[in-house]
């Protein structure tokens, strides 16, 4: 008995990048902020672009809470989505041709959602990465940083808590 060949590398990054894509353009917000997300393995990097209307105090100049907020919520929320999205992906309950067309699954509501502002946000690009601390069923709790020059010199941080949608198929 035969087994079916390994797909090509090449296939399965362009799948993922492909539903990453997908994920990120279901919250109309990423692109008013500027907000897009870079796969490298299993790690999602959220990278809010510079843009003027981003900024909250021109005199400093220094990023608006309410951008530095939002940019660190989408982090959480396509962080958390994504890896549950991942592993429906690779078990094949949920294909690519579902995303395209906008079978995405519902993303998870916030319950509630804590900013810690450690310094201004200068004005540049800033990145974040979310790690998920816990994962159930029905509540999830997530950590998010957000940095702009140096990863370990962070302006903000969160953690949010988040009830989960009903899986894909239920």
């Amino acid at each position: 008995m035969s087994r079916p060949r390994p797909e090509p590398v090449q296939v399965v990054k362009q799948r993922r990048d492909a539903a990453l894509t997908a994920l990120a353009h279901s919250i109309p917000y990423c692109e008013f902020l500027g907000i897009q997300f870079e796969r490298r393995g299993d790690e999602l990097t959220g990278i809010m672009t510079f843009q003027e209307s981003n900024i909250g105090n021109p005199m400093l100049p220094a990023l608006h809470g309410g951008a530095t907020a939002a940019f660190l919520e989408i982090a959480s929320l396509i962080g958390l989505s994504w890896s549950t999205l991942w592993e429906d992906m690779e078990s094949g309950v949920l294909s690519l041709d579902e995303l395209e067309q906008g079978h995405l699954p519902r993303l998870p509501k916030t319950i509630d959602f804590t900013v810690d502002y450690l310094r201004s946000g200068l004005p540049r690009d800033a990145y974040a990465r979310a790690r998920v601390n816990r994962s159930g069923r029905r509540y999830a709790s997530v950590h998010v940083e957000a940095w702009q020059d140096r990863r370990d010199k962070l302006f903000a941080q969160a953690t949010g808590h988040f009830l989960m949608p009903a899986p894909m198929g239920s």
